[in-house]
């Protein structure tokens, strides 16, 4: 896409698509996520998503400015997912690691997007929304302003961290999946205990942790870390 401003009162399209749907900002989403699972990066262009919508690819000029301004609302739209069916419980902790937890198993669902988008800051109502109920979650537990800022920043960062590189792992090909895999029964299996003795001694236990993600361990040592700088008088 390319910039193009287009009035506000001129963005809605009544017209069914050849496919028979209306087109609208959340099924041009819908189908640049799916697209994106198939292809990548490579997705994004009004060409292959008008071929999916079966509509003129002008026509996504009526919602999206530009290819950047689509992937900040697939990015939004990650975020948003994340949430679906999260209810506070009013106790700081259970609640952070839910959030956390939904990050990351949301960003795994769709890898490809989660490369694309982890990164991006959207300045969009679910982000919005998600800013809002982190900060709510950690003023509410009685950290000051400044912790529970720097709390919030270093937990998204954490999760987007972990959701973007276990996703860009996931994306790899079957091939070069199973390859890095093979990397440690082949390479550091085989190591010898007078060269490398610490890993020799725990191989087993270190090639069985490495199949999963690190994430909701580094979750709780992050959350446990967290707890030690909560406020005497309000810690329970």
């Amino acid at each position: 896409m390319s910039e193009r401003v287009v009035p506000e009162d001129s963005r809605q399209r009544r017209r069914p698509t050849k496919q028979g749907a209306v087109l609208s900002e959340g099924l041009i989403v819908e189908t640049a996520l799916r697209l994106i699972a198939q292809h990548g990066a490579d997705a994004l262009s009004v060409r292959r998503l008008g071929a999916a919508l079966g509509a003129d690819p002008t026509a996504l000029y009526r919602y999206f400015r530009n290819t950047d301004a689509l992937l900040l609302a697939v990015a939004d739209e990650m975020i948003g997912r994340a949430q679906e069916g999260w209810t506070p419980t009013g106790d700081w902790r259970t609640d952070l690691r839910a959030m956390g937890l939904r990050i990351h198993a949301c960003y795994q669902s769709n890898p490809r997007a989660a490369a694309l988008a982890a990164h991006r800051t959207t300045g969009r109502p679910h982000e919005k929304r998600a800013v809002e109920r982190i900060l709510g979650i950690l003023r509410s537990a009685g950290f000051p302003d400044a912790l529970a800022v720097r709390i919030y920043h270093a937990f998204v960062d954490q999760a987007l961290a972990f959701a973007a590189q276990d996703a860009a792992a996931l994306a790899l090909p079957a091939a070069a999946q199973e390859k890095e895999a093979e990397v440690w029964n082949a390479v550091y299996g085989k190591l010898s205990a007078d060269t490398h003795p610490h890993i020799a001694a725990t191989f087993p236990l270190l090639a069985a942790d490495m199949r999963e993600s690190g994430y909701p361990f580094a979750l709780e040592l992050m959350l446990g870390a967290v707890a030690a700088l909560r406020p005497e008088r309000r810690n329970s």
